[in-house]
């Protein structure tokens, strides 16, 4: 571990609240860096988007070796020896990070939980918060079954109580991180919030990205009877038009062209999330843009959140724009 690392490593969380607005979307990028194979391919993802383009960010988060060892059977002397050895850890971890970012100017942050309270997840938003960061970038691991329960995940909480944009990368994913992306899918549903994050995610494409909006009309629904379930679904045809309409019109003010589709979950065994995965994968794309509600109370059980689900199945890139409004057409 280099001296030079040590020194610049933030042991407590600091605030840029003076900074004036950025003139684009992703002006401080933050990466959350771990030791697993899920961070590597963020961060590479990470350097081929911002590298030269935002200010960096790397902040990892040391256990509290007491919730590792919950039992009380320890001594004062085991928990400080466990203490070092997972602070140590964790600077290794930034270290292998930064020599991917070789050449390049880069904050460090070192969150040690020993000091201060919550957990991983708690650590990262409250970091990203004080920082003032716009965008959060993640390695993910898709757990499934009885090991999702036992390891949990990260991810998750944090997808849904960010108050910036997210960007996770899958560790299994089946596209390139050492490059921007090549093909990127919009979902859309209609609101404004989805239209402005099509037109924040636009930021990350270059002039030769190919683009692609989409609208799922969901079919898969049964809490009506059939003619009810036809004049939602009718509803739901006239949305998707729009979106589209506007969604293209939105591209071409930036001198950009977008495919459009409307698609459909199948009639049952289907969702909303399923068909936008099963979409991206059929049109080759390699990085997904939702937009985010950040909805609360009873419309967020009621209707649930598709982007967390998402998350859960998609093997690209996936950016979860949160903001403001889109420009109106």
């Amino acid at each position: 571990m280099k001296c030079s690392l040590k020194r610049r490593i933030i042991m407590t969380q600091t605030s840029d609240l003076g900074m004036t607005a950025p003139k684009s979307a992703f002006q401080r990028v933050m990466l959350a860096v771990d030791d697993s194979e899920a961070t590597l391919r963020a961060a590479e993802y990470a350097k081929a988007l911002f590298a030269g383009r935002a200010k960096i960010r790397l902040v990892t988060v040391a256990q509290n070796p007491r919730t590792l060892f919950p039992l009380g059977a320890t001594t004062q002397g085991f928990l400080a020896a466990a203490r070092d050895e997972i602070i140590g850890d964790a600077r290794v971890a930034l270290a292998k990070i930064e020599a991917m970012f070789a050449g390049i100017e880069l904050e460090f942050g070192l969150v040690d939980l020993s000091v201060h309270s919550g957990n991983t997840a708690d650590a990262l938003l409250t970091t990203a918060s004080h920082w003032n960061a716009d965008l959060l970038v993640m390695g993910m691991r898709h757990h499934h079954g009885l090991l999702r329960w036992i390891e949990g995940t990260v991810s998750e909480p944090v997808a849904r109580r960010a108050t910036c944009s997210l960007l996770l990368v899958p560790e299994d994913g089946r596209v390139p991180t050492d490059r921007p992306p090549e093909r990127m899918v919009f979902a859309l549903d209609g609101s404004a919030c989805s239209l402005a994050a099509l037109q924040t995610g636009l930021q990350l494409a270059t002039p030769d990205t190919l683009l692609r909006a989409v609208y799922v009309v969901d079919r898969a629904v049964h809490l009506f009877d059939g003619g009810a379930a036809d004049t939602l679904e009718s509803a739901y045809l006239e949305q998707g038009h729009a979106a589209l309409e506007r969604a293209a019109r939105i591209c071409a003010d930036q001198g950009r062209s977008a495919e459009t589709a409307l698609i459909k979950t199948h009639t049952t065994h289907d969702d909303v999330p399923h068909t936008i995965v099963r979409d991206t994968a059929e049109w080759h794309g390699d990085l997904l843009v939702l937009g985010t509600h950040g909805r609360r109370g009873i419309a967020r059980w009621f209707l649930g959140s598709v982007a967390a689900r998402t998350a859960r199945l998609v093997d690209t890139p996936m950016l979860l724009a949160r903001g403001g409004e889109a420009t109106a057409h």
